[in-house]
């Protein structure tokens, strides 16, 4: 079974997990500021983006541009891998593409582990994205525990390009954050995301 066919209930299922649902989980994470180029990019993508209306439209014009500059905020020392094949174990169903992924690896020619984030990018229903970005983030964890890489949390988000919601998995423990973050504060966003990466959220 492909990423893409899992819903948040069949996946809590399969793979025998807790997970609890509260807003505000990420709330507190202090913003980052923008960069003269990203502000610029999203003045200009952002409208396209919701005129042309399509998610490889949104995921292009926004997504990528958000974490593009993540990827600068960390003097790229990490990795971003856009529309790639993340098949980890196909006997569970977990295999099939990952709309972007980061690694904490500088490296580009191929996914190094440890992988933290996940982001699964939908048109226009954050909630089609929720259950296939959680199987991605168990694909993560098995990649990185199969690599003895000793990362506490894989974190995920789903996101329109607009609006943002993002997750905490630690074990067999997930955590959805139904506060929804907009890119008109992509400050909070790229600060959450920044944490993600520091393993501090």
């Amino acid at each position: 079974m492909a990423y893409s066919n899992w819903t948040l209930e069949t996946v809590e299922k399969e793979f025998k997990l807790d997970f609890v649902e509260h807003a505000g989980i990420f709330a507190e994470i202090e913003p980052v500021g923008l960069s003269a180029e990203l502000t610029n990019a999203l003045a200009r993508n952002v409208p396209l983006a919701t005129a042309i209306n399509t998610e490889k439209a949104r995921s292009e014009l926004i997504v990528s541009t958000v974490l593009v500059e993540l990827r600068e905020q960390f003097d790229r020392k990490i990795s971003l891998f856009s529309g790639i094949d993340f098949n980890v174990d196909a006997e569970n169903g977990l295999t099939g593409m990952c709309d972007f992924l980061v690694s904490l690896s500088p490296r580009q020619s191929y996914v190094e582990a440890p992988i933290i984030v996940l982001v699964e990018a939908k048109n226009l229903d954050l909630k089609l994205g929720i259950g296939q970005c959680v199987a991605e983030m168990l694909a993560a964890q098995h990649f990185n525990a199969e690599r003895e890489n000793d990362i506490p949390c894989i974190y995920g988000a789903s996101t329109t390009g607009i609006d943002w919601q993002f997750l905490r998995l630690q074990e067999k423990n997930l955590h959805i954050d139904m506060s929804t973050y907009t890119i008109e504060r992509c400050d909070r966003i790229l600060g959450i995301l920044s944490s993600m990466v520091a393993q501090k959220a």
